[in-house]
């Protein structure tokens, strides 16, 4: 155990060496963070036999060389004690700060997260999740540093485990490096990658690379003291690199294009690092004038960036042999950015004068990494500028057997329910989040596992409409509503024009207008008559009030006595004289109406009232009461597209009502009301509270549910024997 903790303080005392850019408390802060993580990681080994310490010191090497700052370095020293060692997040805010704490608790996140199929159209999914997860971009950058070391001592692993790991690697981490503009870890993953998964590949083309570097020795070294000479002669400060491609990057050129080993002509080049943009121009010239340039060869990633901020002037020059030399030509800050990415920002927020300002860089946040240097000197600020999801514009979220589902930002679990499928979010009942019941209005987060709660006989709620962030879902519940609507307006509108043929002492026809004989007739002549294209979408009108029963009914019986049908004594008689006959067909409300019977919110009607349906244009049944004045003024306006409802002796739910409560203002006045109204066995649904509560008294309207007038009576008495009651009453119109 000494020499184990004697390797780690070597450890840290090489950590030290590389923070010089940090000033003492930070350090100190690094320290305490060190310690703490040394002290919760005691007794935990590697698989290579090192005391664990050396994982989280060596992360945090590989973030000083990004000069990252104190509390990324101290979130990497710790990032894996709240997985490993059951170290709270609470406990951490307490001793390190929120900012740090959080840091460590994104990286616990990312680490439970389990790339878990193998599919290649996932991958693209679970690096977008990634990304939009890490609210900060330094959790990202610890999460590579992390993997980046996992890969360079896997050696010690068991053989079956690195290749799914380098796999993974490959395909979820090495993309994210590139897109962050880490060019140097992504190069590097990218070559550890190939390594455990192609081994042999990897030691072939490694052999001929050092075969190829052996007799291209002298060339190489003859190109480069003829480049510097030249730059000298110019009276040019700058750096000349050798540059050798990659073996991953060889072998993918070998097999996109087809070749052979030999075809490739350009696995070494030479790099030009300038000190100032302009220089980078004057260096190309400089180079032109030397050796002989390729046509359409060149390229200008300064003037147009890519996409992850990388910046340089590409050309391919014939050297003195007559093969073709790529060079690369870029200033330091850019050499910085190439290299490190985003990570530059902290290696040059100190040193503003090397730093530069292109105005081109405006499209992508990442192109703005320079100016934004230039503009502030605090990572915090800098860190407000990228505190953005790098895809804004989505959430990234999982089903319980870790399928990714990609959803727009707002989405809720209903568009998660209909992203699945149509009959899951038709069935949609309830939904869970993380193991945690939440309400279907909740709005997603990336990385969240949310798991759809159905029932056989559930339909979509037209209130979701108001929610709902997909396209998909929107359409779906619109066409469900618009089906079932059209089912009910049917059976109302056949309901409505049997009744109204029974005024007229005829029964219905049965068919419809694609019957044989007479029956077909009539259906076609009427369907004519309306307007319509079939007798369904006729039955259709009548419900949703498009058109009126009775007069649809008495063209009817005009076409059957013009076919010698008669009226019938009984029917006319239960059609006429249906106030005292039980009538069957007529309307009975239960509660258990669609979209086609609605009751009138300006009454709230419950049962025992006496109500009236009125047959709205395209709006289907509104049912008022009796009492209504809504109801009376249409009525005098329109009184034919009135036509008689009922209760039914056993509703199937209960009815919302409007109460208004006077109240003396005090202390848990609302509690007391509250209490009352739960006494007498009904819910609040709604409250809502006048202007003048801060006077002596104020008045309460509520939205109480019931079962019927009874009920109602009950629960108005239950509050006028309530303290605090003043006055209550139902709401009238």
């Amino acid at each position: 155990m000494t020499l184990a903790n004697d390797a780690a303080a070597a450890s840290f005392a090489a950590l030290t060496h590389k923070l010089d850019y940090l000033d003492e408390v930070d350090i100190r802060r690094v320290r305490d963070a060190y310690r703490f993580a040394d002290e919760a990681h005691l007794g935990q080994f590697r698989a290579s036999g090192e005391p664990y310490i050396t994982h989280p010191i060596a992360v945090a090497g590989l973030c000083a060389d990004w000069k990252l700052d104190a509390q990324a370095i101290m979130a990497a020293l710790m990032h894996d004690a709240m997985e490993d060692c059951g170290v709270t997040k609470i406990e951490l805010i307490e001793r390190f700060g929120a900012p740090t704490a959080e840091i460590v608790d994104g990286l616990t996140k990312l680490d439970k997260l389990q790339f878990s199929t193998k599919e290649e159209s996932q991958a693209e999914s679970f690096r977008k999740m990634l990304l939009a997860m890490a609210r900060d971009v330094r959790v990202i950058l610890i999460k590579l540093a992390d993997r980046l070391h996992n890969m360079r001592t896997m050696d010690a692993m068991v053989v079956h485990k690195r290749a799914r790991i380098a796999r993974e690697t490959l395909d979820i981490y090495v993309p994210i490096a590139h897109r962050l503009g880490l060019n140097q870890t992504y190069r590097e993953l990218q070559e550890l990658s190939f390594q455990y998964i192609n081994p042999w590949r990897h030691s072939v083309l490694s052999k001929a690379v050092k075969r190829t570097r052996g007799n291209r020795r002298d060339l190489v070294e003859r190109i480069r003291r003829e480049v510097e000479q030249a730059f000298n002669d110019a009276g040019m400060d700058v750096e000349v690199y050798g540059r050798e491609k990659t073996i991953f990057s060889i072998y993918n050129k070998m097999v996109e294009k087809h070749l052979s080993f030999a075809q490739v002509s350009d696995i070494f080049g030479f790099r030009i690092v300038a000190r100032e943009l302009l220089d980078c121009y004057r260096a190309l010239g400089v180079l032109h004038q030397l050796y002989k340039p390729l046509p359409g060869r060149f390229k200008d990633y300064i003037a147009i960036p890519k996409l992850n901020g990388y910046q340089s002037l590409h050309t391919t020059l014939v050297n003195p042999v007559g093969t073709a030399v790529e060079f690369q030509i870029r200033s330091q800050a850019m050499h910085a950015v190439a290299e490190k990415g985003i990570a530059a920002h902290w290696m040059y927020k100190e040193n503003e004068a090397d730093a530069e300002s292109s105005p081109q860089q405006a499209a992508v946040w990442l192109q703005s990494l320079i100016d934004i240097q230039h503009e502030t000197r605090d990572s915090a600020e800098f860190l407000e500028h990228l505190k953005i999801d790098l895809f804004p514009e989505s959430v990234y979220v999982l089903t319980p057997k870790s399928r990714i589902v990609a959803l727009p930002k707002g989405a809720t679990p209903v568009d998660f329910a209909y992203a699945i499928h149509s009959g899951v979010g038709d069935r949609c009942v309830s939904a869970k989040v993380n193991g945690e019941p939440v309400a279907l209005r909740t709005e997603l987060r990336s990385g969240d596992v949310v798991e759809i709660i159905t029932a056989p006989s559930a339909k979509p709620n037209p209130s979701w409409l108001n929610f709902v962030r997909t396209g998909r879902a929107r359409s779906k519940i619109r066409h469900y509503l618009k089906n079932m609507e059209a089912e009910e307006s049917l059976e109302l509108g056949e309901k409505l024009l049997m009744q109204a043929l029974r005024a007229e002492g005829l029964p219905m026809p049965s068919g419809d207008e694609n019957a044989e004989g007479e029956a077909g007739n009539l259906w076609q002549g009427l369907v004519r008559w309306g307007g319509n294209r079939s007798r369904n979408e006729l039955l259709i009108d009548i419900g949703l009030g498009r058109k009126i029963a009775t007069m649809v009914a008495k063209r009817l019986a005009q076409l059957m006595a013009e076919s010698g049908a008669k009226p019938d004594a009984l029917t006319l008689t239960l059609g006429r004289f249906s106030e005292e006959t039980p009538v069957q067909g007529s309307v009975i409300i239960d509660g258990s109406e669609g979209a086609t019977v609605q009751l009138a919110p300006c009454c709230c009607p419950v049962p025992g009232d006496p109500i009236a349906g009125y047959l709205g244009r395209g709006e289907g049944l509104v049912v008022h009461t009796q009492a209504c004045g809504v109801g009376r003024r249409l009525f005098e306006r329109d009184s034919e597209r009135w036509i008689d409802v009922s209760w039914s002796d056993e509703p199937m739910r209960l009815f919302e009502t409007a109460v208004t409560v006077l109240v003396a203002n005090g202390k848990g006045v609302l509690a007391q009301v509250a209490s009352a109204i739960s006494s007498a066995e009904t819910d609040i649904t709604h409250i809502e509270m006048g202007d003048e509560r801060l006077g002596e008294t104020a008045e309460l309207k509520l939205t109480l549910a019931v079962r019927d007038t009874e009920h109602l009576a009950d629960v108005i008495r239950t509050l006028k024997r309530c303290p605090v009651v003043l006055k209550a009453e139902r709401q009238s119109v």
